[in-house]
Order: structure tokens, then sequence, then C-alpha cells
């Protein structure tokens, strides 16, 4: 046993030691502090928080532990701790994946991949179930397969679009954003891995990192109408293998308006079988090393089944619920004061740290991105674009001026300063916050845009939306239909934003509680 002369002797060496690296030297863990038991010839003196008492307090429990050891009660706390932590945070991650899973599943049911497009030709309404859709043109919306090799799309002119892959990540975008710019263009998707010889002149060249990609793009009206954009894009959209450039397979063009329809993905169970899907096609390079650690984490990893068993399965249950209210708290009680677009309103980014999601370069912006994934759909840089007159913003809110859940049986009024700061156009769209896609109503559009024909606009060029069970006398033509009993949020979308958008000088006032 070390004596005290000993013991005296140690804390002095260990006093010069420090002194050798001079006033600034700092030392990891200084050695200083009661030497921890038992007390040995050999005994470094030891710092607080390096020993684990003998019972440990902690949110799941309490944990009892022989010399740091913990005993076998406390180790099955611990893993069902560890493994709910991990599946929650599997979960948040996995939001991107499986909604396009719901997404693409939704959209084979219409008909075989890369040979059926779905198109809502008379605008996106309310019984289409999707994630923050918009009613302001015509939509065409597919997927495309290159697990039989490279696929060529046919994009016509005058459209403005994107690709994103299976993880949700951005590819390219088509149309007048695109390598086309609005002329239409001839998109030749490589497949992951592909080695072949391929085409040098002709086509746009695109290498998603995944196998299944999702297109979508919109249409712009001629002199008010859509009929002759729509019809474009039926005559001059192909889809088709390198092997068939020649005589393209013929396509099924599927209008998707006023028809039932749901593309939003299951917080049950389920998710997590939609998960593994993905996770068993898609390369493994299309993710992360740590995002995909923690899928395997839970059970779900290429090349291997996923079967947990009845604990984990109870896990992975409760992990489903409780990932979807963290993503509600995340969209609709966000507390990061940086999400919020101006210091005295309830406006939202809708791409927190751009389209990335990202709080600086190379650091994610988690929360952002597992909000912008439960509540919408699509990324591209033209959709966060800081170029004035150019792209779109999206301003979003789901309070009302005091900061309370907007409710479906009250009267507000959202107030827009004249003029509001637009090359195009803006518009207004609610949304149901079960559901993240348009409330459901009497009214096939929830919406009021500067497009409607009968918008009253004040004399100052500003314009005041009213929203709640019934229209207030007269405003008709500026009022969205709400339902008692439910909440809702709404997007602003302005289209072309010019500079006082940009610069702040023009703020939306709040949606005001009227009465």
């Amino acid at each position: 046993m070390t004596t005290r002369r000993e013991l005296a002797a140690l804390v002095a060496a260990a006093a010069a030691l420090r002194g050798a690296f001079g006033p600034g030297a700092v030392l990891a863990q200084p050695l200083t502090g009661t030497p921890a038991p038992p007390v040995s010839r050999y005994t470094t003196p030891m710092p607080s928080g390096v020993v684990m008492p003998a019972t440990a307090e902690t949110g799941f429990g309490r944990l009892n532990f022989f010399d740091g050891v913990p005993d076998a009660d406390s180790t099955r706390l611990i893993y069902d701790n560890l493994d709910r932590q991990r599946a929650l945070q599997a979960y948040l991650l996995a939001l991107p994946a499986v909604n396009q899973a719901a997404n693409r599943d939704a959209i084979l049911s219409v008909g075989p991949i890369n040979l059926t497009v779905p198109i809502w030709e008379r605008l996106v309404d309310s019984r289409t179930v999707e994630l923050t859709a918009n009613n302001n043109t015509p939509y065409t919306w597919f997927w495309a397969d290159l697990r039989n090799g490279p696929l060529v799309v046919e994009v016509p002119p005058g459209v403005l679009g994107l690709i994103n892959d299976m993880f949700y990540s951005w590819v390219a975008d088509v149309g007048i954003t695109g390598a086309d710019r609005g002329r239409g263009g001839k998109y030749l998707l490589v497949p992951p891995g592909h080695s072949g010889r391929l085409p040098q002149q002709g086509y746009t060249i695109v290498r998603p990192k995944t196998f299944q990609n999702w297109f979508a793009w919109r249409s712009f009206p001629v002199n008010g109408d859509f009929r002759p954009a729509v019809d474009a894009v039926k005559r001059l959209t192909k889809i088709y293998s390198l092997t068939r450039a020649a005589s393209p397979p013929r396509l099924t063009f599927v209008d998707m308006s006023e028809r039932p329809f749901n593309m939003v993905g299951p917080s049950d169970f389920r998710f997590w079988e939609m998960l593994n899907d993905v996770v068993q096609v898609e390369p493994s390079n299309a993710s992360d090393p740590v995002t995909l650690g923690f899928f395997a984490s839970i059970g779900i990893q290429k090349g291997k089944p996923f079967q947990p068993d009845a604990r984990m399965r109870r896990i992975l249950t409760e992990a489903a619920v409780s990932g979807d209210a963290t993503a509600r708290a995340l969209a609709y009680r966000a507390r990061d004061p940086e999400a919020r677009i101006f210091n005295d309103r309830r406006w939202r980014f809708a791409f927190q740290g751009g389209y990335q999601f990202l709080h600086q370069p190379g650091v994610a912006n988690l929360d952002a991105r597992a909000f912008f994934f439960f509540l919408a759909t699509g990324v591209t840089p033209a959709m966060d674009t800081q170029i004035v007159g150019e792209g779109s913003t999206y301003p979003w809110t789901a309070e009302d001026a005091q900061g309370n859940a907007l409710d479906g049986g009250k009267i507000y009024r959202l107030h827009l300063p004249g003029p509001v700061p637009v090359r195009t156009f803006w518009s207004t769209i609610v949304y149901d916050t079960q559901t993240r896609s348009m409330l459901q109503t009497d009214n096939r559009f929830p919406s009021v845009s500067s497009q409607n024909p009968g918008l009253q606009v004040n004399p100052d060029r500003s314009v005041d939306v009213w929203f709640g069970p019934t229209a207030p006398a007269g405003k008709d033509s500026n009022w969205v239909q709400t339902i008692p009993g439910k909440s809702w949020f709404m997007i602003l979308r302005l289209y072309g934003p010019l500079q006082p958008w940009f610069d702040k000088s023009w703020k939306p006032g709040d949606i005001e509680l009227q009465g």
C-alpha cells in the first residue's frame, strides 16, 4: 500500500509535471483529486467523472454497478434505452426514403414503371393526398427505374422540373432550370455502377446514385389556357432504353385530377418494412455510413433479412409513433429561432439551411431536414434561389400571431401589404396538419391566389385573405374554408420574388384571429 509520504510525493510529482508544460499548457484531465480506491503504490489520482458510482439515476431508471460493471437488470434497461434512441433517430433519418417509397408505390398502382405517366391535367386538388402539393399549375409525375440499364427521358419544352433519387437527394433539374433551358431535351439516366459505352452527343447525361428516381415537372398556361401545355406533355414526353431509341414504347398518360389518391406513407411498423425495401434495392453508397449504421443497428442492413424479434418489433412500433410525434413537433412547434424568417413574425423557412439543410458547410441541420421531409416533397436549388425575380420562395406557418395552433373552427385574416413583391404570381394554400396535404372541404381548391379572377384587392394594392368555416360577408373570393375540430397550416408561395422580399422591407402580416 502507498504511504502518506509516497502519496505526497506523487502529488508533488504531478504538480511538477504540470509546471514543466508551462503556464499556458492544458492537460486533457488534470491529475488532481482523491485517488480512486484502492490506494496502492501505483495509484494515479483520479478527477471526478471517471469512476462510475455504485448506483446512477437516469431518465430510464436506476442503474446498479459492481465497480463500473452494470448488473443484469441495468444492462437490460441500458440496451432498451439504446435501441429506442437509435430507432427514433433512424426514423427521422429515414423520412426521406420512406416518403419516396410511399410516393413510388402509389404511382406504381396506376400502371407499370417506365411506361406510365400520371398527369394532373386539371390541376392537383384536395382529393390528392400528397405532401404540400399545389394547385397552381398541372403536374407531370412519374418514376424511372434503371435496374435494366440506361434510360432516356425526353422532356417537353416549357416545363419546370426536377429529378430526385430514392433518398430524396437532388439529381438534376429539367426544363427551364435544367440543361435544356426550357427548350426540351433528351436526358440519359445512367444507373449506378454502369460501365458500358454511352452516346457522346445528343443527350444530357445524368448519373443518379440510386436505381429508382422520381421525375416531376410543372407546365404553364398559354394565354391562360393549360390545354396546349398538357397536350405538349402527352405528345412529346418519351421514356425508353437506349436499345429502343429507334422505336420508343407507347406511354400511358393517366389524368389524376379529381381522383381520390394517396401518396403519404404510414407511421407504424410498415414504415420500417418500406425502409428495408429501399435499403435492399439501392446501393449503399447512395446514402452515408452513419445513416446506414443507424438502420443496421435496428436490424435493417443490405443483404440481410429484416426479422426483428418480439422485443425489437415492440420497440420499432413505439419508435414509429414517437418518431412521427417528434417530426410533428419539429414541424409545427419549432424551437430554433433561426427557423423564423422575421424576428417579429411567425413565418418560417421551408428550406432552413438551403436545399441541403446545413447549419454551415459540412454540418447537417437534422431538425430542418426531418421537418421538411415529414411535411414536403421535392428538393432542388431552384426552389431556394436568392436571385431577384427568379425561382420561388415558400414562407409558411402553422401558428397565429400569438403562437397558437390554427383552429379550423375560428375565423382568421392574413393581410398581405401591397403590392405583393412578385414578378409572376403568389398563392396561399391551406393544408391539413394530419396528412400535410390540401385541406379537404366543400371546395375543390383550399386556396386564394393572385391568379384568381375575382380576387378582391384593396385600394393600396394590399390583399386580405380570410380563413374560417364560413366566409365573412362579401369576402367569398378571398376566403379559404376550414373545418371545425381540425387544425391547419398555410404556405404562401411567391413566384419570382422581388427585392423587397429579399431585403425584408416587405413582410406579410401574421395570421390574426378575428373576434
